[in-house]
């Protein structure tokens, strides 16, 4: 079962890569008394997620923020080293934090998996964007297999 509006985000410890190296950071730290935008992608690097879905937010960021959102995030089923390089050659600054989920374990509580295996991905994230108040998803789109519509960063604008 996916995550639905209304539901609570998943408590789970991720590490990511900082300037000050490997660091743990748990859900409850990036959702806990802020109003996130979290969206996900099924990989680094991959054609649509850096042509169209991470630029789009970056793009965006400064028009989500004044919609009242404190942080983006940008989470793919990756190591941290490649959302790491993933972010500088997207050029994200401190507009959106990328977030490693290399063991897919954030995404399966979320109920968001799909198997990429066919194209050689293993298991991954699905597409999808969701807003969450204080921890609470308030609105939650996936989209279909091979589309890219309800989870750009221009489709979050209207829904905030």
């Amino acid at each position: 079962m996916s995550i639905q509006v209304g539901d609570t985000i998943p408590s789970v410890t991720l590490k990511w890569l900082t300037d000050n190296g490997m660091q743990e950071v748990t859900t409850d730290e990036l959702f806990k008394g802020k109003k996130v935008v979290l969206f996900s992608v099924p990989g680094a690097f991959t054609p649509t997620c850096s042509a169209k879905h991470l630029p789009g937010f970056v793009q965006q960021a400064d028009a989500l923020k004044a919609k009242g959102v404190d942080s983006i995030i940008c989470l793919a089923v990756n190591d941290p080293f490649v959302m790491r390089a993933w972010g500088d050659k997207g050029g994200v600054g401190d507009k959106v934090a990328m977030l490693p989920d290399g063991n897919a374990t954030f995404t399966t509580a979320l109920g968001l998996t799909m198997d990429g295996s066919g194209y050689g991905l293993g298991t991954r994230g699905q597409r999808f964007a969701l807003v969450a108040e204080d921890g609470k998803v308030t609105h939650v789109a996936v989209e279909a297999p091979g589309k890219f519509e309800v989870s750009s960063a221009e489709a979050v604008l209207e829904k905030l």
